[in-house]
């Protein structure tokens, strides 16, 4: 059986097929890029997989399980920009947090036992916590090009920004939406105001906001590029800053 144990043995190979495609990337040659980058990331599905059957249960739960979740999505969305604009650098940078985070679960792996709490229990929570981790690796995407952006002083990344931040808001509507019927069915108010949900209410703001102003062409690329970081900033901040906000403990989130 597949254990947290065995977590190195293939984060290791997922990481050096990853990078030795990105550096296929780097160098133009799109098709090895796209194969090599590909068995990084099956590497990675197969763990998920067979960690997920040793549980009996989805490995969603803990802050560790989140960030293998965000590290498999940032590799497929650092690959999928990659095949759609060809930026040679895109699949390296992507997986930079990928790695970070994979490291941090090798580093400091998390108690990870067989069971779910009552609220975790549903069927929501599957499709809530995927389409939230799918929404936060395009935007960190989103968020890479703003950096490069503003270092290269370029509007030549903001397309490409735009697409990524409408399908990844399209997605943060989804998983906000699925999280209000599933709090329904687990506590029985659709929304709470405790400090997650805050923070995600916040980050959907400036979402919209985004899409308000590139649909109608309102600001420059440069206040652009910046909403698109704040937005990443925010996103952590749903993710794991709450943890360490002095209400965090009043959370129904806290599992």
């Amino acid at each position: 059986m597949v254990s947290w144990d065995s977590f190195i043995l293939f984060a290791i190979p997922s990481v050096i097929l990853y990078m030795a495609g990105a550096a296929a990337g780097w160098k133009k040659s799109f098709g090895p890029a796209v194969a090599l980058s590909t068995g990084g990331i099956i590497v990675l599905a197969a763990f998920i997989a067979a960690f997920w059957a040793g549980l009996h249960r989805p490995p969603m739960r803990t802050l560790g399980e989140t960030r293998l979740w965000y590290a498999f999505f940032m590799m497929i969305s650092g690959l999928l920009v990659f095949a759609r604009w060809k930026y040679r650098w895109i699949m390296l940078f992507s997986a930079l947090p990928a790695i970070v985070f994979m490291t941090m679960n090798v580093l400091k792996p998390e108690i990870h036992d067989m069971t779910l709490m009552p609220a975790l229990q549903s069927g929501w929570f599957v499709p809530h916590v995927t389409v939230y981790m799918m929404s936060y690796s395009l935007m960190g995407c989103a968020a890479i090009l703003a950096c490069a952006g503003l270092i290269r002083k370029t509007g030549e990344y903001i397309d490409t920004a735009d697409s990524l931040m409408y399908i990844g808001t399209a997605f943060l509507t989804l998983g906000m939406l699925s999280g209000a019927l599933w709090a329904k069915e687990a506590w029985g108010m659709y929304w709470n105001w405790d400090p997650k949900e805050t923070w995600a209410a916040i980050t959907w703001c400036l979402c919209l906001l985004y899409v308000h102003l590139r649909l109608y062409r309102r600001g420059n690329t440069g206040t652009a590029y910046i909403l698109l970081i704040l937005i990443f900033i925010g996103l952590q901040m749903c993710w794991y800053g709450v943890n360490w906000l002095p209400a965090s403990g009043e959370s129904m989130h806290v599992y």
